[in-house]
C-alpha cells in the first residue's frame, strides 16, 4: 500500500514538472554566436572589433528579415548562420581552421523543433555553405547525418549546394594558428583551453538560435572543427544533442571544446532540464555550460532560446561572440561583458 501510495506521489510530481509548453507569444526571436574562446581585449583593434559587430549584425538582419516577415525559425538559422560561414572572422566556412595535413574539413547541423526533423554532415571539403547541406539531409535524404565522401556524393546530386576548391577556404590567419600549434606540437605541449593567452584551437563555430510567429524554434551550428585536428576527428557541432538541439520548448547552439559537448549531452541536456525537472532557461543553460561541463575539464559557451523568447547566453571563456533581438525588438551585440546595443 505504502509503495503505490508512493509511485502515486511521484507520477504525480513528475506531472507536476513536464507541463506542456506555453503557449507561441506570436513575437519572434532571435540569437546568433560566432564562438566561445578568450580573445584579450587588446588583442582586437577598434577596427578588428568594429567589423566583428558589423558582421553578427548582418547575421541577425539575415534572420530578423525572414521573421519579420512570418518566415520560419528554419529559414531564419539558416540564412543568419549563412552570413557568418561567408566571415573570414569565424571558424566556419571561409574562416575555417586548417586541419594536420593543410586543408579543412567543415561540419554543420540543423534542427527543427517543432518536429525534431535534423540533417548535418562532418568533415566535407569542397561544400561553400555547409549548413545548406545540413539541411539538404534533413529534407532531400532519409538520413540525419553524412560524412566525408558520403556527405560530398550527396552534394554531387545537389545543383543548388554551391562548391568551391578547398583552397578557398585558406586564410592567412588560420595558416598562422595552424603553424603556431604544429610547433608548440614539436616542443611537446598543446594549448587547448580557452583560458590559455592563446585562441583556442576550436575557437570561433558559429550558430543561431530561431522562434517564430507560430512558436516554432530551430537551431543551427556550424564549424570548421579543431586546428591541427587528425584523424578525421569530429566535434560536438554536426552531432544532434551535443552541439545542436530543437524542441517545442527550447533550443541551444553550443560552441567550446566538443569532446565535452559530446560527453555532455550538452545542447540536449540544457533542454531536458527545461522540459523534464521545469528549469528556467536561464538556469539550465548556467548548469550545464559553467558546471557540468567545467567539472569534466571542458569550456566553451551555448545560445540558448526557449518558446516565450527567453534568451541565455552563458560562456565560461573570457569572452563569446553573439548577438540578439528578443521579442521585443531589443537587441545589441557582445564578445565580452559589455553590450552594444544595435537601434535597428
Amino acid at each position: 500500500m505504502r509503495a503505490l501510495a508512493a509511485l502515486a506521489l511521484s507520477l504525480a510530481s513528475m506531472t507536476a514538472t513536464a507541463q506542456p509548453p506555453a503557449a507561441p507569444t506570436g513575437r519572434p526571436a532571435l540569437v546568433v554566436h560566432g564562438g566561445a574562446g578568450f580573445v584579450p581585449r587588446e588583442a582586437l583593434s577598434p577596427a578588428d572589433l568594429a567589423d566583428v559587430h558589423a558582421t553578427l549584425n548582418r547575421a541577425l538582419d539575415a534572420g530578423d528579415a525572414v521573421l519579420r516577415t512570418g518566415g520560419s525559425a528554419l529559414d531564419a538559422v539558416t540564412a543568419a548562420v549563412r552570413v557568418l560561414e561567408e566571415s573570414p572572422r569565424f571558424n566556419a566556412g571561409k574562416g575555417a581552421v586548417f586541419n594536420a595535413r593543410g586543408g579543412h574539413e567543415l561540419d554543420a547541423s540543423i534542427m527543427d523543433g517543432s518536429t525534431r526533423r535534423a540533417g548535418s554532415v562532418a568533415g566535407v571539403t569542397t561544400v561553400r555553405n555547409p549548413i545548406r547541406l545540413a539541411r539538404a539531409v534533413m529534407e532531400k535524404s532519409p538520413h540525419v547525418m553524412l560524412a566525408g565522401a558520403g556527405a560530398e556524393a550527396f552534394a554531387d546530386t545537389l545543383p543548388e549546394i554551391e562548391r568551391v576548391p578547398n583552397a578557398w577556404f585558406d586564410t592567412p590567419h588560420r595558416r598562422e594558428q595552424l603553424e603556431k600549434a604544429q610547433r608548440a606540437e614539436k616542443e611537446g605541449r598543446a594549448a587547448l583551453r580557452a583560458s590559455d593567452s592563446d585562441q583556442p584551437p576550436y575557437f570561433g563555430t558559429v550558430g543561431a538560435v530561431a522562434l517564430d510567429r507560430e512558436g516554432r524554434i530551430a537551431a543551427a551550428t556550424s564549424t570548421g572543427g579543431m586546428t591541427n585536428k587528425r584523424w578525421g576527428r569530429v566535434g560536438d557541432s554536426p552531432v544532434i544533442g551535443a552541439g545542436t538541439w530543437a524542441d517545442e520548448r527550447c533550443g541551444v547552439s553550443g560552441t567550446g571544446w566538443g569532446e565535452y559537448y559530446i560527453r555532455a549531452a550538452a545542447a540536449h541536456d540544457i533542454c531536458a532540464r527545461v522540459a523534464y525537472r521545469g528549469d528556467s532557461l536561464q538556469a539550465a543553460a548556467d548548469e550545464v555550460i559553467n558546471r557540468v561541463i567545467p567539472a569534466m575539464g571542458g569550456d566553451g559557451g551555448a545560445i540558448a532560446l526557449d518558446r516565450e523568447g527567453n534568451i541565455a547566453m552563458p560562456f565560461n571563456s573570457g569572452s563569446m561572440f553573439r548577438g540578439w533581438i528578443r521579442p521585443d525588438g531589443s537587441r545589441g551585440t557582445a564578445v565580452h561583458e559589455e553590450t552594444v546595443p544595435s537601434p535597428r
